[in-house]
């Protein structure tokens, strides 16, 4: 099944339904279910931005559908979107529209870079 990394506090922001757009600097042409899986290295800043702390990391943690990409253009789409997405255009500008979102038994893995297999 495919995975996708993303840095905490990221993945938890999505396995708590709070992030529902994931923002990459990246498109994909790939629709469907994949795992979340939290990489090695949190991003410090947004841990203490959204005061979570001792998130586990290097963990596959849940799943959710991929179900559209959108394309934000310039600043004014990309800040229309803000409260499911939670960053800022430094991130991307390709928006990963997320459902079925669902947290599931944590399974140690190793990460890589944009879509992998597990």
């Amino acid at each position: 099944m495919k995975v996708l990394s993303l840095k905490q506090p990221w993945a938890e922001l999505v396995l708590q339904n709070k992030k529902t757009i994931e923002i990459r600097k990246w498109n994909t042409k790939f629709r469907g279910d994949f795992l979340i899986h939290s990489s090695k290295i949190p991003d410090k800043i947004a841990m203490e931005k959204f005061n979570l702390k001792n998130l586990p990391n290097g963990f596959i943690l849940g799943k959710a559908r991929l179900v559209d990409v959108k394309n934000y253009p310039n600043k004014k789409e990309f800040n229309k979107d803000k409260k499911q997405h939670l960053a800022t255009s430094d991130f991307g500008n390709y928006g990963f529209i997320l459902d079925n979102i669902q947290r599931t038994k944590p399974i140690f893995a190793k990460g890589k870079l944009g879509f992998w297999e597990f």
